[in-house]
């Protein structure tokens, strides 16, 4: 089993920056991908980031290539998704999940909110 926790949302200005991180943790933590959605009012959810959690190549929806970024600190078991550049169309709910023997695991969402 593993629990996620993130935070960091909060409102934030056009064109300012957030930082969100994503704190897991379990007796057997071994993840081997990380990745964010976001869900913003009357819309689905949607994907937003993916890294694997070793090495390889960050994956981005096109709405946010250029602008956010996604790492991980292995050493604290800890992801994180730098937003930069933001705009008002990113106000969501953001989830970070795991993937981990085959199963998905989710965490409770933070709310960041973009004003103009």
């Amino acid at each position: 089993q593993v629990q996620l926790v993130e935070s960091g949302g909060g409102l934030v200005q056009a064109g300012g920056s957030l930082r969100l991180s994503c704190a897991a943790s379990g007796r057997s933590f071994n993840a081997y991908a990380l990745g964010w959605f976001r869900q913003a009012p009357g819309k689905e959810r949607e994907f937003v980031a993916r890294i694997a959690w070793t090495i390889g190549r960050p994956n981005y929806a096109d709405s946010v290539k250029g602008r956010f970024t996604i790492s991980r600190d292995n050493s604290k078991n800890t992801g994180y998704l730098r937003m930069d550049s933001v705009k008002p169309e990113d106000t969501a709910v953001y989830y970070c999940y795991v993937d981990q023997d085959g199963m998905r695991y989710w965490g409770q969402g933070t709310q960041v909110t973009v004003s103009s």
